[in-house]
């Protein structure tokens, strides 16, 4: 290893991205904890809140992230780093203060809104903070450690907090979650206001500043121009990417309440339910991913629709404790074959003059099946039973295997 090499690896490492790593990881193990294993439960049990009442008390959450989606760029570039992470870290700091204290899920479902506010920041604040530390040269690199960090949060939150809940007690679970919130903001306090960049970022970033003062109606309608003149999609991709995220976002707010109040399965079973489908997931993932790459995306959408939709309706038919380990394990290599061949079905469809701008589009259709999809889930298991949101969310994703059909896709899985 040359010294170029070292020094690159070194700044990759930089006090900066370690700081913008950990905030990531901590704050989504946090989020993963309160949205997937704590909320759905405890509402019920210690609220009194009806499932409906509990959807939407999921989905004020990603309402609030997806409101500031778009503007978030604009105040990273505006306030910096450390003022953006610090209001966003210090808004979810309150919102655990909030869930953990109140007794009226009135206020629960202002401080899962809060909740989303809060986490906006993150995914822009780190993705903008390390790839352009990393430069061009190093952006696959620091984008596969940040995933890394995002997926274990993730994944560990809702797994590990089940072992801090006793018998419907949540005093310590949320002593932990308030203890890496603690932790959260001590480190964002040491961000730096912005990472030093080379000369050509900083003009590429003043160029952009100065266009950001035209008139907002002006920025609004430039914006929309861009999308619609940059995209020739098949108009049926808009709502295949609702569904998608739709079908999912069923699954957030009843997944813990069927474990725990059909099932009744202990915190350790029901951790052990997770890790089944998850370890599933990340051991696939990246051979999925490679194999996307190298035949072509239709196959493994065909066969991951197949397999999860499959899953999902069989789901609540059964409760053989070792036939539901096959079926989340199922689900779990179903949503590995769909994530990497999905994205590159999304990717397919952006033209790379425009990037920024398209995704900027898509990410908020796709939000709004998050949003969506846990109002839905919870009138359903309140008005028809525990069996109709795990039927609904397997029959839209039978209606996505049909629907891919129809949307003309590159042979291979390759990104424009």
């Amino acid at each position: 290893m040359n010294w170029l090499q070292k020094w690159h690896q070194k700044r990759l490492f930089s006090p900066f991205v370690l700081e913008l790593l950990i905030i990531m990881f901590v704050v989504e193990f946090v989020k993963g904890a309160l949205l997937l294993t704590i909320l759905p439960v405890y509402m019920k049990t210690a609220l009194g809140a009806s499932t409906f009442i509990i959807g939407w008390t999921l989905a004020a959450q990603y309402i609030g992230d997806n409101v500031l989606r778009t503007p978030v760029g604009w105040i990273i570039d505006k306030f910096g780093y450390r003022t953006t992470m610090l209001t966003g870290v210090l808004l979810t700091f309150i919102s655990v203060i909030l869930i953990a204290t109140t007794t009226e899920y009135l206020w629960t479902i202002i401080a899962c809104a809060m909740l989303g506010f809060g986490t906006a920041p993150l995914w822009p604040c780190v993705i903008t903070g390390t790839t352009e530390v990393a430069g061009d040269e190093g952006k696959g690199t620091i984008m596969s450690i940040v995933y890394m960090a995002w997926l274990s949060g993730t994944g560990l939150g809702p797994v590990v907090i089940n072992f801090f809940i006793k018998e419907n007690q949540y005093s310590t679970a949320f002593r932990l979650l308030l203890g890496c919130m603690t932790v959260v903001v001590l480190v964002a306090l040491l961000l730096p206001k912005k990472p030093s960049l080379p000369m050509s970022q900083l003009e590429e970033k003043k160029g952009t500043r100065n266009k950001s003062n035209a008139p907002f109606l002006q920025r609004a309608a430039d914006y929309l121009g861009e999308v619609r003149r940059s995209m020739s999609v098949s108009p049926l991709l808009f709502p295949a990417m609702f569904a998608q995220t739709f079908a999912l976002g069923i699954l957030t707010p009843i997944l813990t309440l069927y474990a725990k109040e059909v099932l009744r399965l202990t915190s350790f079973q029901y951790s052990m339910f997770l890790i089944a489908g998850g370890a599933v997931t990340v051991i696939f993932l990246v051979p999925m991913g490679k194999l996307v790459d190298r035949i072509g995306i239709r196959p493994f959408l065909i066969a991951g629709f197949s397999i999860s939709a499959a899953a999902l309706l069989l789901f609540t038919f059964t409760h053989t404790m070792v036939f539901l380990y096959m079926l989340v394990a199922a689900l779990g290599v179903g949503y590995a074959f769909i994530i990497p061949s999905w994205n590159a079905l999304i990717a397919s469809a952006i033209p790379p003059e425009k990037r920024g701008a398209v995704w900027g589009f898509f990410l908020t259709i796709e939000g709004l099946g998050m949003i969506v999809g846990p109002i839905v889930s919870g009138k359903l298991w309140d008005v028809y039973g525990y069996h109709a949101p795990f039927v609904m969310s397997g029959s839209v994703l039978l209606v996505l295997l049909v629907l891919q059909m129809f949307i003309s896709i590159p042979k291979k899985g390759v990104v424009r």
